[in-house]
């Protein structure tokens, strides 16, 4: 008789295909998964269209940088405070050629000190970073000679300005006006300043005004039209540059800073410059802010970082354009007490009170 031959292990199913899957499956996640993080790690270092903004060192006015004076007057009697008044800075990453990794603006936004912003909210489409470097070399150089007017203005000494066309902005007067033409008198009146020039234009309504101008060297007299402002403000549709003459020499060897920021620490610092004793009584005073040749305060970016850079230098007080209160709010470092200013005579009374010894912070405040 026949007998079945056994399976010396014993019975048993057929082999199931289950676990042929399942390891063809964990094959196909751990592929998936290197995948996706090379895909990932490629996307974190590709070129971002944002800028990141983090704080950047702190600059005495009335301090040296490399064996020289950041400000120095020659034609006149000056003298070396102490103290500080340090102008402020922010590093600024990215944007036109030189775009940032993701994983930078990934940083810059979980970073409680940085800042970040789309490209196109900071340099318009197609700026190249020549053209950036350019307009911060010229912006810092109109910074510069505003603040020095406003010293002056501050201290009450006498210097010449005038207003030139810089360029046509609208075709308003393109036959009457060109780049170059300085304008002299309106109506008869001698023109000071742009205040002045704005008031007067405002006061002839929607009427021509009569324009004394210097062109090449020559006298003429035009007629010119105005047209108003979405705010009302009557206008020629033109760009106007200050052209100063000051009694005696300013020089700023500050490198590599660009921008209008510096304008409010600049004029202060001229100021503690050409007058005997101590604008500061010797205390740290941090702060920003443009200047017009009025004196009076505009607003700046990146104030955030700018608090965090001067209090790491060791700033106790900062002084704040007034049109930045909001954007202070909830950034101020420990430590640092910051003083709402709106004109230079503002910021002038707020150092002279600290350095008297009065608490800062009864001083207004952002």
């Amino acid at each position: 008789m026949s007998v079945p031959l056994q399976d010396p292990r014993g019975p048993h199913e057929p082999a199931s295909p289950a676990p042929r899957r399942a390891l063809r499956m964990q094959r196909t996640l751990v592929a998936a998964a290197s995948a996706a993080a090379v895909l990932g790690f490629v996307a974190l270092a590709l070129p971002s269209p944002f800028i990141v903004e983090s704080p950047g060192p702190a600059i005495n006015t009335v301090g040296v940088v490399d064996g020289e004076p950041v400000i120095k007057v020659t034609g006149r009697e000056s003298f070396q405070p102490e103290g500080r008044l340090d102008l402020t800075t922010v590093y600024v990453r990215g944007g036109a050629d030189r775009r940032i990794p993701s994983f930078q603006v990934l940083q810059g936004w979980a970073h409680p000190t940085q800042d970040v912003y789309p490209e196109e909210s900071v340099y318009p489409r197609g700026t190249t970073d020549e053209q950036i470097s350019d307009q911060n070399a010229s912006l810092m150089d109109n910074s510069q000679q505003t603040s020095v007017a406003a010293a002056l203005g501050s201290l009450d000494i006498d210097y010449g300005q005038r207003l030139q066309v810089a360029e046509l902005a609208a075709a308003t007067n393109e036959d009457i006006l060109e780049a170059g033409d300085v304008l002299k008198r309106i109506d008869g009146r001698s023109i000071t300043d742009l205040e002045m020039l704005r008031g007067a234009l405002q006061a002839a309504g929607e009427e021509p005004v009569a324009l004394d101008i210097e062109r090449d060297g020559e006298d003429l007299s035009v007629e010119a039209a105005t047209t108003a402002s979405p705010e009302g403000q009557r206008q020629l549709g033109v760009f106007l540059q200050t052209e100063f003459t000051f009694p005696f020499d300013v020089e700023f060897t500050l490198q590599n800073v660009g921008g209008p920021s510096a304008g409010l620490m600049f004029s202060l610092g001229i100021v503690d410059t050409l007058t005997p004793g101590e604008l500061t009584g010797g205390r740290h005073v941090a702060g920003t802010g443009t200047i017009d040749p009025a004196g009076a305060i505009g607003p700046i970016g990146g104030i955030a970082q700018k608090l965090v850079g001067a209090r790491e230098a060791g700033a106790e007080v900062f002084l704040a354009p007034a049109g930045n209160c909001a954007d202070v709010a909830g950034r101020i470092p420990d430590g640092l007490s910051v003083v709402s200013v709106a004109t230079l005579d503002d910021a002038r009374s707020a150092v002279e009170a600290v350095a008297a010894g009065e608490d800062p912070d009864t001083l207004p405040a952002c």
